[in-house]
């Protein structure tokens, strides 16, 4: 029973409060209740009001995100998928289109945000946007011996509800001892978030019926992001390039093809050499198209085939020796004798052929958007350092710029059941289709095991995704993880030596029905980890070399081993 003044203010309180500040009252109480009795865990709801939510975390000592972390698997005990992402990696176009979000940050120095958490800090303090879709909470962390305890906290509470959010529950805030009141608050949240009677359950629009089309359909997409994922130091640049796309349709597991534009700068240089009109119509596979456009958008200008060369050769009557070369360097060298000899070459040219790169996002976690991971490739020609055609023309994209491309389906590449076990190589590039994978697990919360195995030449520069992976396998995503970094020794280690350290655990994962994927470079490294794969058949399965083979084609006919390499 409550003291007389006590219970003038809380009914005073309750006098002057509405239907929905009393539901939050009721829920607030309830987790305060269940964390004095021993933190009891919220029971676990069969039909969540909410089956995803966003989970943010701004530190510099690691608390948050260890935080962050913990309701994570919570979340996910309860039906919930919970992502987690570090506010330095939190990409600020998404907020708008957040729906359920946690806030967990601390408050360091003079009332300041952690340095990760600088940017989202400043982000959400500009004007210029809304929340007013956003459902969120704070959980502040802080030190009373500080005067400005929590500030950056509760700036964060209070800017998200001065653009439009709406408070799932208080903002909590926790001095240095912060366990208790923090898991209090997660309960409270975890409470509303599963509980119908509290959370406005969203309404489904009806599904789309889609009309199937014939051909490839090509896509206009925006480009939203593009970050190298090396670091300083690295011999590589590997591109992680995102678009955004109306209408998109793929699965994991699928490509995108894209056909890359020549470089202006050669295009031009070509034409001044050949002394061609740029806009002389000239007629290619039934087209009238000008010479600009065509070694633009239409045809291959770039380390040309010896059939080509040939060809070049025959038409100018020049003794040519077999050999691959760029057109400049063979107008350069070979002049043509007139336009009219150089419009014939052009318009026998091959045209540009499409690039397909594996796609590194997933329907279910990234809606209307395709990922992608391009290594821009090096090679040298007449001892110059040149690059690929595609992979440098994607490196020089900006953001914004639209980009024509469609899906190539891959329906021997495919995720199995949602209860299955999956074992994953993918080192270098080969990571892309397995972050796909993962993210797609992640998202729909599939109960089956995942193990990655990921290689590239050093752990400080070349590890792709490193935050990410991490977040997978600290939430449970990710059941096993091992890395392969090649350079970081006197002698190498590649995933095959990883999958031999663990032939045991890795056959009894096989054998009791999961499937086996590689991805990324066919030579050498698929070969290599096939014969590393019959190896260990062989060993742990006691089994003949014959025998290891027809096991091993027994998994290709049951769809359990497959391959998406280059």
């Amino acid at each position: 029973m409550l003291a007389d003044n006590k219970l003038k203010l809380f009914l005073d309180l309750i006098n002057a409060s509405g239907k929905e500040e009393l539901l939050w009252m009721n829920a607030y109480l309830d987790g305060v209740v269940k964390s004095q009795n021993g933190n009891q865990a919220i029971p676990v709801s069969e039909n969540p009001a909410v089956n995803k939510i966003t989970i943010v975390y701004g530190t510099e000592t690691g608390n948050s995100k260890r935080l962050a972390t913990d309701f994570a698997l919570k979340a996910k005990k309860n039906r919930i998928h919970a992502k987690v992402v570090g506010m330095d990696q939190y990409r600020l176009t998404d907020l708008p289109k957040e729906e359920y979000l946690l806030a967990i940050v601390s408050t360091h120095g003079e009332g300041e945000p952690p340095i990760a958490a600088k940017k989202f800090y400043d982000h959400i303090h500009q004007n210029g946007f809304t929340l007013d879709k956003l459902k969120y909470s704070v959980l502040a962390l802080g030190d009373t011996s500080y005067p400005l305890f929590c500030k950056t906290g509760e700036e964060v509470d209070e800017q998200f509800n001065k653009l439009g959010g709406y408070r799932i529950a208080p903002i909590q805030k926790c001095d240095v001892e912060y366990e208790e009141e923090a898991n209090c608050w997660f309960n409270n949240v975890l409470k509303n978030l599963t509980d119908a009677t509290t959370m406005a359950v969203p309404v489904m629009a009806p599904p789309v019926v889609v009309t199937k089309k014939t051909g490839k359909q090509i896509y206009t997409g925006t480009i939203i992001s593009k970050i190298n994922l090396n670091d300083r130091g690295s011999r590589k640049e590997t591109w992680h390039i995102e678009i955004a796309a109306e209408g998109l349709q793929y699965q994991c597991g699928d490509s995108i093809g894209i056909v890359p534009e020549n470089p202006d700068a050669v295009v031009k240089e070509i034409i001044t050499v050949a002394k061609a009109d740029a806009t002389k119509k000239v007629l290619f596979k039934n087209e009238e198209v000008s010479i600009y456009d065509l070694l633009k958008y239409k045809i291959n200008i770039i380390y040309l085939t010896e059939r080509l060369v040939k060809q070049y050769a025959e038409i100018t009557g020049e003794d040519i020796p077999a050999t691959k070369m760029d057109l400049l360097d063979l107008l350069k060298i070979y002049p043509v004798k007139n336009a009219e000899q150089f419009e014939t070459i052009v318009s026998k040219m091959n045209a540009v052929s499409p690039r397909l790169y594996t796609i590194a996002s997933a329907p279910a976690a990234h809606d209307g958007e395709v990922h992608i991971l391009v290594l821009k490739d090096e090679y040298v020609l007449n001892d110059e350092k040149r690059f690929g055609l595609c992979s440098d023309y994607l490196s020089r994209l900006q953001i914004a710029s639209e980009q024509k491309f469609f899906i190539q389906t891959n329906k021997r590449f495919r995720l199995p059941a949602e209860d299955k076990d999956i074992i994953m190589v993918g080192p270098g590039t080969g990571i892309a289709a397995f972050r796909s994978f993962l993210a797609e697990r992640d998202a729909t919360g599939a109960s089956g095991r995942n193990w990655l195995f990921f290689g590239e030449q050093h752990f400080a520069s070349d590890f792709l995704y490193q935050t990410e992976i991490q977040n997978w396998f600290e939430t449970g995503t990710l059941t096993k993880v091992n890395l392969a970094f090649s350079r970081d020794q006197h002698y190498k280690i590649y995933v095959q030596h990883k999958m031999l350290q663990h032939a045991a655990e890795l056959y009894e994962w096989v054998n009791g029905g999961a499937s086996f994927f590689v991805c990324g470079r066919k030579d050498p490294m698929s070969v290599d980890v096939e014969n590393t794969l019959l190896e260990i058949i062989q060993q742990q399965g006691n089994k003949t070399s014959e025998e290891a083979k027809k096991y091993l084609e027994l998994l290709e006919e049951e769809g359990r081993y497959e391959k998406d390499v280059y």
